[in-house]
């Protein structure tokens, strides 16, 4: 997500323009946009024309600029899009205001928002800037003799080494390990979350081995695939095969995985948890909370006319942080999510057992 630019308004409103550029970023702007917010863009309406030149079509497309008071949002992950619905309230064209559009908005499209930023939507509009910045997977691909390694960020990869050798093994086997270990070196030297190794034939198997005896580390975060080429051929049937975007989901889903494991470990034992909305807004009041685990459809459901809690899930999320938790909130598409579902939506790891 780039944040091009940031703007404070009367009120404590601030408006933040963004451009969005991957399928991510669209569903993090999914649980930053809500009823009330006012969002501005560049888009297509259809215009009624009846006159003397033209018999009425039913109207065309014209490119206008609409700012709109949002009623409602729809992420559309199949169809890499969010749709934000609302009355326009100010437009490029004056006989468009008061009509109800919807802004379709896709990757690389400039948006405008304006809105009372609560903390952790702030914090989703950081978390998703800085995936932009710092590349999340490394991709090494491998064959005899040669290794390629790049980086894959969400505006697309970088080359950042090529590293040749000799091939072959028996007596050229030094200069194979020569290769491995220096592969080894670059690939560390990434700090990426995630690494996938491929290649054809067997050579990734070995870079592997080596790996797991020089740079343990690195192992652990290995994912092998099989590709018929190496380097921008290779990564390019990688991201085809959607190997990347399988391993940073999986990323997402082992953080997720490790804060439900504990809580549900400390739950079992009568140790330090809280779940559900009213044992969680107690254990915020007295500054117990280490860890606040909330899923974001509950979350968002909360926030708007519809939420179902006795509680305001924006005072526990603001006195959790005030008084030095930290806050996850979960995906409801991956099973951490849904098991944090069953405990009401709403979840804290404690610094001390409340009774």
């Amino acid at each position: 997500m780039q944040i091009k630019d940031r703007e404070q308004l009367e009120g404590g409103r601030e408006r933040v323009t963004v451009v969005p550029e991957s399928v991510d970023d669209l569903w993090h702007l999914q649980y930053v946009l809500e009823p009330g917010d006012r969002v501005a863009g560049d888009t297509t309406r259809r215009i009624q024309r009846n006159d003397d030149q033209m018999r009425d079509t039913g109207g065309e497309r014209e490119h206008m600029w609409v700012a709109i008071a949002v009623d409602d949002v729809e992420f559309h992950k199949f169809a890499n899009r969010l749709r934000v619905g609302g009355e326009i309230v100010a437009c490029s064209r004056e006989d468009q205001l008061g009509f109800h559009h919807t802004l379709n908005v896709e990757a690389r499209d400039e948006l405008s928002i304006d809105k009372w930023f609560k903390p952790d939507q702030e914090a989703r509009l950081e978390e998703a800037e800085q995936a932009t910045e710092n590349p999340d997977v490394a991709i090494a691909t491998v064959e005899e003799g040669q290794a390629h390694v790049h980086t894959v960020a969400q505006y697309g990869t970088e080359e950042r080494a090529t590293i040749t050798g000799t091939t072959g093994k028996g007596e050229y086997a030094r200069g194979r390990d020569e290769l491995f270990s220096e592969l080894g070196t670059v690939l560390r030297r990434q700090d990426a979350d995630a690494i996938i190794l491929a290649g054809p034939g067997f050579t990734k198997q070995d870079a592997y081995k080596s790996l797991e005896q020089n740079e343990p580390e690195v192992a652990e975060q290995v994912t092998m695939v099989d590709t018929a080429s190496v380097g921008d051929r290779g990564v390019h049937e990688v991201l085809k095969r959607g190997a990347v975007a399988d391993v940073q989901q999986e990323t997402r889903i082992e953080s997720e995985a490790e804060y439900i494991d504990e809580l549900t470990r400390r739950i079992a034992q009568g140790a330090k948890a809280a779940y559900g909305p009213e044992e969680v807004e107690k254990a915020a009041e007295y500054g117990a909370i280490e860890h606040l685990l909330i899923l974001d459809d509950r979350l968002r459901k909360e926030r708007g006319p519809e939420g179902e809690w006795a509680i305001d899930v924006d005072d526990i999320v603001r006195t959790a942080e005030q008084k030095g938790g930290e806050v996850t909130v979960f995906s409801s598409e991956f099973p951490p999510g849904q098991q944090l579902s069953n405990l009401g939506g709403i979840a804290a790891l404690l610094r001390y057992r409340l009774e």
